[in-house]
């Protein structure tokens, strides 16, 4: 998959001070945790206040903990110090002070906050092959990404650019790092499915309500999506990708559609942090 290069991470930061190799290895070595990734442009983020509330009802499931916005934050415009400009930056939820043999017990959350040059995916069309793969506690953005990026590659290794994921009864959820959007002609159609409800996508379908397009959310079986004329990717690397085709199915590129996600997208101002 073609996209922008993308430099070393800049600066790493754990709960507000620079974070150590051991604070590193505690993060690598133990699996269990959630994140989230956003573009910041000029100090703002789109829908920054659902990132902090997503990152919040996570934290709440995985460690039995809160997690307050304004502390994320702080921490947030710390790592990005006198930095201007674009830039990515990804945050990790995880806690050192966890105990494997007392999971049930609340564990202190710790908040890794990473900052580097901005990556923005290119927009071109791509070709998905699907696989019937379930992602576990699909509604959480959680660490475990094996499974995502393993079905990319068995997806690339056949000729596509991507994965799309089918659950048991057929029905479309999700890409690999991405929500799926069809157009049926007269308005967007979300699969669904049980998937992660990404910030781009609420994002994207916030600009259609304002705008008056008709946006749903139903199963969407896999043996009809040829129904569909238009289909798209969406993440916050690139708001708007175009899907030419999956498993053969084959989709119209529209411009105009394209434009018109864009705007809606666009639509939402971005968040002071």
């Amino acid at each position: 998959m073609t996209h922008t290069a993308v430099g070393a991470i800049d600066r790493s930061e754990l709960n507000g001070a620079p974070a150590s190799a051991d604070d590193l290895r505690a993060l690598a070595l133990t699996n269990y945790g959630h994140f989230t990734s956003m573009h910041i442009d000029a100090g703002g983020v789109r829908g920054l206040d659902l990132h902090l509330a997503r990152l919040d009802a996570s934290t709440r499931e995985l460690f039995g903990r809160p997690l307050d916005a304004g502390v994320v934050r702080g921490y947030m415009r710390s790592a990005l110090g006198e930095r201007a400009g674009a830039a990515s930056l990804r945050i990790n939820v995880f806690s050192r002070r966890l105990h494997r043999d007392r999971m049930a017990e609340p564990a202190l959350p710790d908040v890794m906050v990473s900052v580097s040059g901005p990556r923005r995916v290119e927009a071109r069309p791509v070709r998905l092959k699907s696989f019937r793969y379930e992602r576990v506690l699909p509604h959480v953005k959680h660490a475990g990404t094996f499974g995502l990026f393993h079905h990319r590659r068995l997806a690339q290794l056949d000729g596509f650019d991507d994965a799309l994921f089918v659950d048991a009864s057929g029905a479309v959820s999700e890409a690999s790092i991405w929500n799926i959007g069809f157009f049926d002609g007269n308005g967007i159609v979300w699969p669904d499915a049980p998937s992660l409800r990404g910030i781009s996508m609420q994002l994207l379908q916030k600009g259609l309500d304002e705008r008056g397009m008709p946006g749903d959310s139903h199963r969407v079986a896999h043996a009809d999506i040829g129904a569909f004329r238009s289909a798209f990717l969406t993440n916050s690397s690139c708001a708007v990708r175009p899907i030419a085709e999956i498993d053969g199915v084959r989709f119209r590129i529209d411009p105009e559609l394209n434009a018109v996600l864009e705007a809606c997208y666009g639509s939402n101002a971005p968040q002071a942090i």
